[in-house]
């Protein structure tokens, strides 16, 4: 079996492993990986249950608009909270739709539909300290042009979206060139600390009154409205549907703040602020909130840890050897092939995680694909290298011996050149045992996701609860490759 066909068949097993779980399709509920949005996700998920009684399943904090309307396309999610100015003015900007009918009538051509507003604006502002705010006497946005010094600390997405950053700057007159790309929970420990001095808020946030900051006027008007909604996908049973609509017109902004704020600031779980809100507001029980210990969390994210690493760490295995050695019998060959996993090493994992959706969706499978390929390099140099090392007279002295041609390869090449395939093999494990934590932005779980949930809620015992498996998974698996190491190669091959 050649390399090429060996590849097709490890694919199609790695397509079928991850898609088993999904034989029985759930309900799936996605969301954005700020606190609004999960408590959002998770009042749909809960009211679906108990007026509907099927299963749903809500995988939240996925990063980035693009990332759920394309898994809603997909089929990959059912349902996510959105915002009527994000479909107007990011997702559907080419399409020139500004009201809500004209957005219905063309979602209903993709096969998606929406729910009429919940009854809040979660818009746009800019913020600041209000003691350096008052200090400064700003107080609207047109005043910035005259602070060209300040700190900008805006969100990636806000800093490229057509109604973010550039619109806003050009339609104020901003020059600033002192701005700073960074995640929206990171901005806000940022300006809070005083590293920076402004940052892009939503409306609701409470993080806004917690810390004291101020919402400058946008006086021109800048901003549209992003009126609350669900985003949905019409192949849904009615009855689902139906469970959505409930929803229209029942949450305005003061019990948005305050949903908000419970789980910022009082560390209420999203699971426990919806259930809370459906039994006072719609008489609906809800799901049972259930309180993970920091242990149990620990189990479930090893568990899902491993399962990627492994994983994609078998798929190059099997791959990456025979490239290895094909690179070292066949030079030409050899440099074409070292030059193009070199190549996909520098590619940023986040970009490969989100050119794969379109492919592979989300969850586990494009970041067991992503993952496998940031594991070839180190193994097929390895292997390159270890078959290359052995000396001209020794590998004179193998051809002289007359073995046949697989026994020079298995039991006196390979042999020698295992120290450097294990060590290639150590160096790619360990590598994606820390980007394995990237797949939580599309859903793969993982100790990522706690690290983004401690994120979200200012929470250290959170990113240490998953910061420091990830440490000692790592630490670990250098141990286990140096013992086998140590099982399979000879002292004396050892030593040398």
């Amino acid at each position: 079996m050649n390399i090429v066909t060996l590849s097709k068949h490890l694919l199609l097993a790695i397509c079928l492993l991850c898609s088993f779980k999904a034989i029985s399709k759930d309900i799936v509920v996605g969301s954005k990986k700020f606190t609004e949005n999960i408590i959002l996700g998770e009042l749909a998920k809960q009211i679906i249950e108990d007026d509907v009684g099927l299963s749903v399943t809500h995988k939240e904090e996925l990063g980035g608009t693009r990332v759920l309307f394309e898994a809603l396309k997909r089929g990959d999610i059912d349902i996510y909270p959105e915002y009527s100015g994000t479909l107007i003015f990011e997702i559907l900007a080419s399409q020139g739709k500004n009201s809500l009918e004209e957005l219905k009538d063309h979602l209903r051509g993709l096969g998606l539909g929406i729910t009429k507003p919940l009854a809040f604006n979660n818009t746009y502002a800019l913020g600041m300290r209000r003691e350096q705010a008052e200090s400064l006497g700003i107080h609207k946005i047109s005043q910035l042009s005259s602070h060209e010094t300040l700190r900008y600390g805006l969100g990636h997405e806000f800093l490229d979206r057509q109604d973010g950053w550039p619109g806003l700057a050009k339609a104020y007159s901003l020059s600033h060139q002192n701005i700073s790309g960074m995640d929206h929970d990171i901005a806000y420990k940022a300006i809070r600390t005083g590293r920076i001095d402004l940052m892009d808020l939503y409306s609701t946030d409470a993080e806004i009154q917690g810390y004291d900051l101020i919402a400058l006027e946008d006086d021109k008007q800048y901003f549209p409205e992003y009126a609350a909604l669900f985003l949905y996908r019409l192949d849904l049973e009615e009855s689902v549907i139906a469970s959505l609509k409930r929803f229209e017109g029942l949450i305005d902004a003061n019990t948005m703040v305050g949903m908000n704020h419970l789980a910022k600031f009082e560390k209420q779980s999203p699971e426990m602020i919806a259930q809370n809100y459906l039994s006072q507001n719609l008489g609906v029980s809800g799901s049972e909130a259930v309180n993970e210990t920091v242990l149990s969390d620990i189990v479930k994210r090893s568990t899902q840890h491993l399962y990627l690493v492994f994983v994609s760490l078998f798929a190059a295995l099997v791959v990456s050897i025979p490239l290895g050695y094909l690179c070292f019998v066949w030079q030409k060959a050899g440099k074409i092939i070292l030059g193009f996993v070199g190549v996909i090493q520098t590619i940023p994992s986040l970009a490969i995680l989100v050119v794969m959706i379109p492919l592979f969706g989300i969850g586990e499978l494009p970041a067991i694909i992503a993952l496998f390929l940031y594991s070839l390099l180190p193994i097929v140099r390895g292997t390159h290298l270890g078959f290359s090392q052995i000396e001209p007279g020794l590998d004179f002295m193998i051809e002289s011996m007359g073995l046949p041609k697989k026994s020079k390869i298995w039991r006196i090449r390979f042999p020698l050149a295992l120290p450097a395939i294990l060590n290639g093999l150590k160096t790619s494990a360990v590598i994606n045992v820390g980007t394995a934590t990237i797949g939580a932005l599309i859903g793969a779980g993982g100790y990522g996701q706690t690290i983004l949930k401690g994120i979200r809620l200012d929470d250290h015992q959170l990113i240490l609860s998953g910061a420091i498996p990830a440490a000692l998974m790592a630490l670990g698996i250098q141990v286990a490759f140096d013992y086998l190491e140590k099982s399979l190669v000879s002292d004396g091959i050892r030593t040398k």
